[in-house]
């Protein structure tokens, strides 16, 4: 067992600490670090933690963990309660070029009233939280994906076993948010307060907290969803974990922003569409502010990504990946926003995490079909006739 290392040191600006847990071998850019310090100066900040696949984001670094006396809602942003759930699949076969045929338009929102009789709704407990309808059953765009996958390596074939999973089963791999709802919620509170905080901390939690529901929710729907059409029966995820909200925790509000729950809960935290994800435990304490990373981190902007990647690769080139998978996907400058060199490689964040104590990997899953959004030339006519959700 390798030795825990401390994290990179960091100066304090003002009263706040920040510590950026990654190893030297990690590339951080200079400027989400720059994002790590502004935010420390805030009023009411006392620590901000910074994962290994930090990068900047708008006004606000993505992958850290920032404590303070003071609600920033920009500091959550504005996919609040976005979050990766994983949920068995049972398939009798699962040959991906199939299965990429099959999958349904998640596009297309779901109608309360036009799908009423769509068997998704099954998995619906109780009313739609704020009563947001628009989009249900939607994943989104940007790095959100619905992907089939199988479990690969099984580091801890015990703590695997625990959650029903061995090598070669298959999962569902969810990575959604709360679509409009999130947007609307902190386009509200900035139209008055810009990056201020917030003047009424409960009114926005009540509001916070219907946005992590609904996407927790929505979660389960695409997942049902896409399990009916691969003919599967829905189950329930055997983890959920939402990476961009606030909790109070030991008085202050901490704020995630692209950072996972890390106080002894399962994470699957993402790589790419060509490279596995790897399911850990988690295990952080307060030096990083109970969370771990969320996944590989880009390191590329999404125009860079798009430029370097026509120079090198054609769209077919980037719909099967070197893992073999297919990604099912009708957006051809998303394809190419969204490659896997646009990212950080997973293998360095993951040892960046074990090699500071923050979690322990439990397994391996390797993509199949990643869905990012409908390939109009192959989906069935059902899913064709129209395309609603918001980006």
């Amino acid at each position: 067992m390798s030795q825990q290392r401390p994290p990179l040191p960091s100066t304090a600006a003002g009263p706040a600490t920040v510590a950026v847990f990654a190893s030297p071998e990690s590339w951080i850019e200079s400027d989400a670090l720059t994002q790590c310090h502004q935010v420390a100066a805030l009023d009411g900040m006392t620590h901000v933690a910074a994962m290994p696949d930090l990068h900047p984001g708008k006004g606000a670094p993505i992958g850290a963990a920032m404590a303070s006396t003071v609600l920033y809602p920009f500091l959550v942003g504005s996919d609040i309660g976005c979050g990766i759930a994983v949920f068995p699949m049972k398939l009798k076969r699962a040959v991906p070029e199939k299965l990429a045929a099959r999958f349904p338009d998640l596009d297309r929102a779901l109608d309360p009233e036009q799908d009423a009789d769509d068997p998704a709704w099954a998995v619906v407990e109780g009313d739609i939280p704020a009563g947001h309808v628009e989009g249900l059953g939607t994943v989104g765009r940007g790095n959100h994906f619905v992907e089939l996958a199988r479990i690969g390596t099984v580091f801890d074939p015990g703590h695997a076993s625990r959650l029903g999973l061995a090598a070669g089963d298959l999962v569902l791999v969810v990575h959604s948010g709360s679509r409009g709802l999130g947007e609307r919620i902190l386009r509200e509170h900035t139209a008055v307060h810009g990056a201020g905080p917030a003047p009424d901390p409960g009114a926005y939690l009540a509001m916070h907290d219907d946005a992590v529901r609904w996407g927790s929710l929505n979660r389960r729907l695409l997942a049902a969803r896409v399990a009916h059409a691969l003919g599967a029966e829905p189950a329930e995820p055997f983890l959920d974990q939402c990476h961009n909200l606030v909790e109070v925790r030991d008085g202050v509000y901490l704020h995630r922003k692209g950072a996972a729950p890390g106080d002894g809960r399962d994470v699957l935290i993402a790589g790419t569409r060509g490279t596995p994800s790897y399911l850990v435990a988690a295990h952080a304490g307060p030096d990083a502010n109970h969370s771990v990373a969320h996944g590989a981190g880009r390191k590329m902007s999404r125009a860079d990504a798009l430029r370097r990647g026509r120079a090198k690769h054609t769209v077919e080139e980037l719909r099967r990946t070197p893992v073999g998978s297919l990604v099912v996907c009708g957006d051809r400058q998303l394809l190419f926003e969204e490659a896997p060199t646009a990212y950080k490689r997973i293998e360095q964040v993951i040892a960046d995490l074990v090699g500071h104590g923050l979690a322990t990997p439990v397994a391996t899953t390797v993509p199949l079909v990643t869905y990012k959004t409908p390939d109009l030339g192959s989906a069935p006519q059902r899913d064709q006739r129209r395309r609603r959700g918001r980006r």
